[in-house]
């Protein structure tokens, strides 16, 4: 089953739900992190004998309570578990989420694992973009993200030759937000198989630029692009 997110573009593409299942594996790798992780600064807090302290003991286990807050924030969504199995938090109106709403669903998990994570589950297999109680006040659930190549096409674009000769000389005309547009929808279909945004930015891009081109659609953008670096970087 898919849930669909908004892009800045306003189109509705369609992501993997991330099922319970893999949700309550994720949880189980991060688990694992935890346990090992106390029993390393058990052992620690052992060997320093009489330092051992009250104060001690909060730094030394500070990471493992704030965990889930920290590494979604830093990580883009993603715990080591999540990483794991290729889950990842995202906000349902396409803009990333924000710290407060990574604080929202860090607080709402202790009410979540509660009797064995029973309300969680039950949240997310009742609600139609399979949110825990975390993610419905925080705006937020978790996807399963698709497979891609190491090095993507975009990459390839910043790392033109020196010599490459432009296309269309008629991309002077766009400024440096049209070309993160379009690469915002080259980027949905790379990441989500979803051509739908590069199609309707591409007859953008034409109109507005006044182009006639029988390119396919992402061959026409990622030459608008490469063009658009071209001039950009004299």
């Amino acid at each position: 089953m898919d849930v669909s997110i908004r892009t800045t573009q306003n189109v509705f593409i369609e992501q993997e739900k991330a099922g319970v299942g893999n949700r309550i594996l994720a949880f189980l790798v991060d688990l694992a992190i935890f346990i090992a992780y106390i029993l390393a600064i058990g052992e620690i807090l052992d060997l320093l004998g009489r330092f051992n302290s009250n104060w001690l003991n909060i730094l030394f286990y500070f990471p493992v309570f704030f965990y889930d807050l920290y590494m979604e924030f830093l990580n883009n969504g993603q715990s080591v578990g999540k990483m794991a199995l290729r889950l990842k938090v995202v906000r349902l109106d396409g803009t990333p989420p924000t710290l407060g709403g990574y604080l929202l669903r860090w607080l709402l998990r202790p009410i979540d694992v509660l009797l064995s994570g029973a309300p969680a589950i039950i949240s997310i297999g009742l609600t139609p973009n399979a949110q825990r109680l975390g993610d419905l006040a925080a705006g937020t659930t978790v996807i399963k993200l698709r497979k891609t190549g190491n090095v993507s096409r975009l990459q390839l674009v910043e790392q033109m030759d020196e010599e490459y000769e432009p296309v269309f000389p008629q991309v002077k005309l766009l400024s440096d937000k049209d070309a993160a547009l379009i690469k915002e929808s080259l980027q949905v279909r790379r990441d989500h198989a979803n051509s739908r945004p590069a199609m309707l930015v591409t007859e953008k891009v034409k109109e507005k630029l006044q182009i006639e081109s029988e390119m396919p659609p992402v061959e026409f953008l990622y030459t608008v692009l490469r063009d658009h670096t071209h001039y950009t970087a004299r």
